[in-house]
């Protein structure tokens, strides 16, 4: 049991499987809400509705951060910004547009202790990274600080990227990386804000470097923006002998920008 795969592996609580098994009847009698429309019991997620307004990004991609193009340009083709300061990742691919509909499920996954729904984003990334996914020998997620671990109680990247490596057989390092120090939220700041903000904050710790060195690493993560956080990831994978970092998330905004 990781650190990142949340405090319950920390500490033994009793009645945990009688926990579980009371959740499930309750699920039965009040059955899981979806997240858009109030009382139309779904399990998980979204309504029918909602799921037409998501923007998934099924259309050609810039082959390095994933932004959509607005027709293809063939293989491997990257956008300007790419082209003109390529990140330590190599290549990134997102589910769907971050946008007004696909925010509020993943705040309240994020936020709202809505664990059941790392599946259903495991799903989105193994189809829309289906291809980086195949090329990864293991999967990492992006680390929390322990102190947010401690307040969050779950690392949300760690629980999706634990569902897409027993989705696709891919072996998972929940403890590849670790946050050195706490960063203060990303929200709100620039490209180059965001950037200083975890500069040097990541690291693979020596013990597991073997598990690194060497392979391709599956970055995931549920939101990229301007993509300071796995680019400060992907270098220390870099470091510790990575053959090569790819990244996933569930979510990008439109036209995420290079960071400086």
């Amino acid at each position: 049991m990781s650190l990142q795969d949340g405090l319950s592996g920390l500490v033994w609580k009793p009645g945990l499987r009688l926990k579980s098994a009371g959740r499930g009847l309750l699920d039965l009698v009040f059955p899981p809400l979806a997240l858009d429309v109030g009382p139309r019991p779904l399990s998980p997620g979204l309504s029918a509705e909602a799921w037409t307004k998501i923007t998934f990004i099924d259309g050609p991609v810039c082959d390095g951060c994933g932004a959509p193009f607005e027709y293809a340009l063939g293989p491997g083709a990257r956008c300007v910004a790419c082209e003109a300061r390529p990140r330590a990742f190599s290549r990134a691919r997102a589910a769907c547009l971050y946008d007004e509909t696909s925010r509020d499920p993943i705040l309240q996954f994020k936020h709202a202790d809505r664990q059941d729904l790392a599946p259903l984003f495991a799903r989105w990334i193994s189809r829309a990274a289906d291809q980086l996914v195949e090329e990864a020998d293991a999967i990492a997620p992006v680390p929390l600080h322990r102190s947010r671990l401690f307040t969050r109680r779950f690392n949300q990247a760690a629980e999706i990227a634990r569902g897409l490596a027993r989705l696709r057989d891919r072996t998972y390092l929940p403890d590849a990386l670790v946050r050195r120090r706490a960063t203060e939220s990303q929200g709100g700041k620039s490209g180059s804000g965001r950037q200083r903000n975890v500069a040097g904050a990541f690291d693979v710790p020596p013990q597991r470097a073997r598990q690194v060195a060497g392979r391709n690493i599956l970055l995931v993560d549920d939101v990229l923006t301007t993509g300071a956080t796995a680019q400060g990831c992907a270098r220390a994978l870099l470091a510790a002998g990575a053959a090569r970092v790819d990244l996933a998330v569930v979510a990008r905004v439109k036209a995420a920008t290079t960071p400086s």
